[in-house]
């Protein structure tokens, strides 16, 4: 196949992705739910994501915004079909931009992470699929394990930081979720009263302060990097601490949030953004605020949404493409002010009073290695945190 030449993204983007991407974000719909594989099923077909009538709801083009004009030799039809696990109402304004700016025919089928990579491994050789784009890094490491991913370019892995990517170059991460400590300003000196490490959380002095969400994927994600970290025997001892302690069980991390907030709990583990999506609502006078536990805390975990190029792809040059244009200068801005995650490429800073990536020191966990969930719901089935 003719490997077409590869693109750098301009600045231009930024004015043709900006009527997308003030697409506001639902609070309650962003990046929550439970990771369980769910039962095996034939997803619908894909979504032409240019699509004006198969696909909604998006903003329309402003009737004074010219079409993007394609230079004639970048003219031949080009088509992308992207499975992707995020979830539409957070990304499909970034696919669109791009089969925009590209003239590439992108068609999305999306589902959640866990399902679409047993599609992807069910499917087999014989999957349309070009380029995968999922929340869930244990799932790309499945997925990469499976042997269903290509090499990435190298120059394309150096963007990325080594613990935010495959370690044998399967897949990258695309934008990056800080875990944190939750707490309300009114009732806790982070300095003074926070523990130095997520596991001293089962002391008794934090009885029934503590909110936590064992149905959210993200939190699942942390009791795998757990089990890695410490063992299995030591991630059974916390939980069942934290059981003990009365943790309070929410449903997701929005409510935790808002918990926090008011004053229900006084700390509780949640994913960075969910704070500054608040913050960003209610202003500098809302009553709580994230904690970096950092020093390669468990609690300190950071997860990246990521993205990888099919093997039975026939159309890798263009995958690559697109794998390129999710860390491009404009997406990572995206990532960053729409969705208030990590950027995790192309010089882009976070916006806020996020501290910077680099100083999040992480626990070194390979993320591929997440993708382990079936141990980690059994164990949390154990210890009952789980029904």
């Amino acid at each position: 196949m003719t490997r077409h030449r590869r693109r750098d993204f301009p600045q231009v983007l930024l004015v043709l992705a900006a009527p997308f991407l003030a697409l506001s974000l639902a609070l309650v719909g962003c990046g929550g739910g439970a990771q369980s594989p769910p039962p095996a099923a034939t997803p619908p077909a894909p979504q032409t994501a240019t699509a004006t009538a198969s696909v909604s709801p998006t903003p329309a083009r402003p009737p004074t915004q010219a079409p993007v004009q394609v230079a004639p030799e970048e003219a031949e039809d080009r088509t992308l079909i992207v499975y992707s696990g995020r979830s539409r109402t957070l990304v499909h304004p970034l696919l669109e931009a791009f089969g925009e700016h590209t003239g590439v025919d992108i068609r999305v089928k999306y589902g959640g992470s866990a399902s679409t990579a047993l599609t992807l491994m069910e499917e087999g050789d014989n999957t349309p699929a070009d380029v995968v784009f999922l929340q869930d890094p244990g799932s790309l490491g499945s997925l990469a394990a499976a042997g269903m991913l290509a090499d990435l370019p190298q120059e394309t892995l150096d963007k990325v930081d080594s613990r935010l990517r495959d370690p044998n170059g399967k897949w990258i991460g695309t934008s990056g979720r800080a875990r944190t400590i939750i707490f309300n300003t009114e009732t806790i000196d982070p300095e003074a009263d926070l523990p130095a490490s997520i596991l001293d959380f089962t002391d008794e002095e934090w009885r029934g302060r503590v909110g936590w969400a064992p149905l959210n994927g993200s939190f699942q994600s942390f009791v795998t990097a757990l089990r890695l970290q410490v063992g299995e025997d030591v991630a059974r001892d916390w939980l069942e601490g934290m059981k003990e302690n009365d943790a309070r069980d929410f449903p997701n991390n929005v409510s935790i949030v808002m918990a926090a907030a008011n004053g229900e709990v006084d700390v509780g583990f949640v994913n960075h953004y969910y704070l500054e999506r608040f913050l960003a609502e209610h202003g500098p006078g809302f009553t709580a605020r994230n904690h970096y536990i950092g020093n390669g805390d468990p609690g300190a975990l950071v997860l990246v949404a990521g993205a990888g190029v099919l093997n039975a792809s026939d159309n890798k040059a263009t995958a690559e493409e697109f794998v390129e244009f999710l860390l491009s200068e404009p997406a990572q801005r995206y990532f960053t002010s729409d969705i208030k995650e990590y950027p995790v490429a192309a010089g882009v800073e976070p916006e806020g009073d996020l501290p910077p990536l680099e100083s999040l020191d992480p626990p070194d966990v390979d993320l591929g290695n997440l993708g382990n969930l079936e141990g980690t719901l059994d164990l949390l089935r154990d210890v009952g945190v789980l029904p």
